[in-house]
């Protein structure tokens, strides 16, 4: 056999045997996209038992990079192929135009050292504009008003997926979109049909508690999302004396939905003072296997003088056993089991001097004695009360 036609026929076995199709292995036709990796198909499931706080890092304010305020950073993600860092900003392109920051997060297995902004990029529509705000959108300018919560590197492909909570009032319902890393729209996954408004307003999403979380799978395959609160139809709010069902829901790449577990919200930690605002719900997930996962639980409560108290936890949670709900356009007083939960940690235990409105989690690199890290960050709603918060924590497998 010639040398040519060996190597040839080596290649295509040794994709064969990887599982991957001679697709996948294309570098995808986009700028800003980095070419899929076979390896990416490669299990990254995880374990943890407890974390170790190593440190955090606060911004300021009044912090400014690139002519944007950075702040409002509700989602971070973390790309272990490259040491890539990107921050999302909740800004609906009121103080500038949606989009989200390039960082290095410096910090080892003994301490936090600093947090470096290196860029900034602007998310675009499907026809290359960039996102309005209110006052523009209700002036005339087309598309819609993003509220952008949760962002992701796609392990295979390299860009970035992320979700929109909608605006019930204004009649937009959350959205998936992938975009490429210079910010372009590349495309949609469709949303699962019982999380859209109606006209009767009886059916959907609340507002501002829609969705707040998303994950790759462990594998790379699947993406699953997780409402912060519960569906109109599902359940009531969490109050300080119940909790209540949000939905953790899975698609495949092709935007099929696969399967949906009930997820149990704490009741809210605290009473709120006589006619503040008080509220729990789901921030952000992270896959640990094919059947756990990290949940972050944030409850904000107003005090008398309508000062907020952030109270934020960390579940370990499993969907084995739990009942798939993806049928059901309502799971009010139906017979269901949700996924099982158990406290991982306590946020505001941690040696901390303030514990802020904390909605970003992701799995961080990886420490010198082999543990993995977690990092969290706050969003602080450009508001001067409250602080842009860094959190490092080291993961302590199970059976250390």
């Amino acid at each position: 056999m010639r040398k040519l036609e060996k190597l040839l026929l080596t290649g295509i076995a040794a994709v064969c045997l990887s599982g991957f199709s001679t697709e996948a292995a294309k570098v995808p036709g986009h700028p800003g996209m980095e070419k899929a990796n076979p390896a990416a198909k490669k299990d990254s499931s995880r374990s943890i038992e407890d974390v170790r706080f190593i440190g955090s890092e606060i911004l300021p304010n009044e912090f400014t990079y690139k002519d944007t305020v950075a702040g409002g950073f509700s989602g971070v993600t973390y790309n272990p192929k490259n040491h890539k860092w990107l921050l999302l900003s909740d800004d609906r392109s009121d103080l500038n135009p949606a989009r989200f920051y390039s960082a290095k997060l410096n910090y080892n297995a003994r301490d936090f050292q600093n947090v470096q902004l290196t860029d900034v990029t602007y998310l675009k529509q499907p026809d290359g504009t960039l996102y309005p705000n209110r006052d523009q959108y209700l002036s005339g300018a087309d598309g819609v008003i993003p509220d952008p919560e949760s962002i992701r590197f796609d392990p295979e492909e390299g860009h970035i997926w992320y979700t929109s909570e909608g605006d019930r009032s204004l009649g937009f319902n959350p959205y998936i979109h992938q975009a490429a890393l210079d910010g372009r729209y590349l495309s949609e996954t469709p949303v699962n049909e019982t999380i859209k408004m109606n006209n009767q307003t009886n059916k959907g999403f609340q507002n501002n508690l829609a969705l707040e979380a998303s994950t790759f799978s462990a594998d790379g395959q699947t993406y699953w999302t997780a409402m912060e609160g519960p569906l109109i139809q599902d359940d009531t709010l969490p109050t300080p004396d119940s909790g209540a069902l949000s939905r953790m829901t899975q698609y495949d790449r092709d935007g099929n939905l696969l399967a949906e577990y009930a997820y149990p919200i704490d009741a809210i930690p605290e009473a709120p003072g006589e006619g503040m605002h008080a509220d729990n719900g789901v921030t952000e997930i992270l896959s640990i296997n094919e059947h756990e996962f990290l949940v972050l639980e944030r409850s904000s409560v107003q005090d008398d003088n309508g000062d907020y108290s952030n109270y934020v936890r960390i579940y370990k949670v499993d969907i084995s056993g739990a009942t798939d709900i993806k049928t059901m356009e309502s799971i009010k007083e139906k017979n269901l089991i949700p996924a099982k939960k158990e406290l991982i940690v306590d946020v505001n235990t941690l040696d901390l001097n303030k514990v802020d409105n904390i909605e970003g989690m992701t799995w961080g690199k990886q420490l010198p004695n082999g543990h993995d890290s977690l990092v969290l960050v706050s969003d602080n709603n450009f508001n001067d009360t409250q602080i842009t918060q860094f959190i490092a924590l080291e993961v302590i497998p199970e059976d250390e």
